[in-house]
């Protein structure tokens, strides 16, 4: 499996910014902006102390399993890819909310006199500091899920002969 990239993350977060920026000003020109819920820094923020206790758990079991505690509870690889791979998705999800809601933050900075949308603008905000929350704690998780490389192998690769 390969390992989340900071770029795609920064492109998807830039891209759905914009988008989400155009899109903003083109819904408040035809009708009205629909609003930002409360509930999503709140739900970006849970999922990031999921991550973040999950990934915790995996460093502190790996840990014991590595000093060859006696009372070690080992990591079952399968369960390590499954967070791995719920630490990328959510990753991903992460950036495309995030820069979906700050571009609509942005858009929201030219109406902070009228006090419902400075609301919204700082339900925005949170939100995105959520995300990043959610994106760290991802990064992390998946770092601590990595498998050590095996130095043999690199050694070998790098030592082949010229045929």
């Amino acid at each position: 499996m390969k390992q989340l990239r900071i770029r795609v993350l920064i492109g998807v977060f830039v891209v759905a910014g914009v988008l989400s920026w155009a899109g903003a000003r083109l819904w408040n020109s035809i009708g009205t902006l629909p609003s930002v819920p409360l509930a999503a820094p709140v739900v970006l923020a849970l999922i990031a102390v999921v991550l973040l206790s999950t990934a915790l758990s995996l460093r502190a079991r790996l840990k014991a399993q590595r000093e060859r505690r006696p009372d070690a509870k080992g990591v079952d690889p399968l369960m390590a890819a499954r967070a791995v791979v719920f630490a990328q998705a959510s990753a991903l999800v992460a950036a495309l909310v995030s820069g979906m809601y700050g571009g609509t933050g942005v858009f929201l900075l030219e109406l902070l006199d009228i006090p419902a949308r400075r609301d919204q603008a700082l339900y925005a905000g949170f939100s995105v500091l959520a995300g990043i929350a959610v994106i760290a704690s991802a990064l992390f998780l998946e770092r601590v899920c990595k498998l050590p490389e095996d130095e043999d192998q690199n050694r070998d690769r790098g030592a082949e002969p010229a045929a």
